[in-house]
């Protein structure tokens, strides 16, 4: 799945969290993905989508992900 994430250009802000701008084609293709690997009984993942705007409202704890890392409309997936 990280694989996926990444192929796709999008970003690793945390162990299990990447975020990024992808196409709703991208989006399809990763969750077609995802349904492919998950146990859907057991298995979580959640797909966020997220202007940048709301990105800036977002409260960050702790040792957060550099925000400016992100300048465009984001897409974001959140697994």
């Amino acid at each position: 799945m990280a694989k996926s994430c990444l192929n796709v250009g999008l970003n690793r802000v945390q162990y299990s969290v990447f975020l990024g701008t992808i196409t709703p084609n991208e989006k399809e293709t990763l969750v077609e993905i995802f349904l492919d690997l998950i146990d859907e009984e057991t298995d979580s993942v959640y797909v966020f989508p997220m202007s940048k705007d709301e990105l800036k409202e977002t409260d960050l704890l702790g040792q957060a992900f550099d925000k400016k890392r992100v300048t465009d409309e984001i897409s974001a997936m959140f697994i």
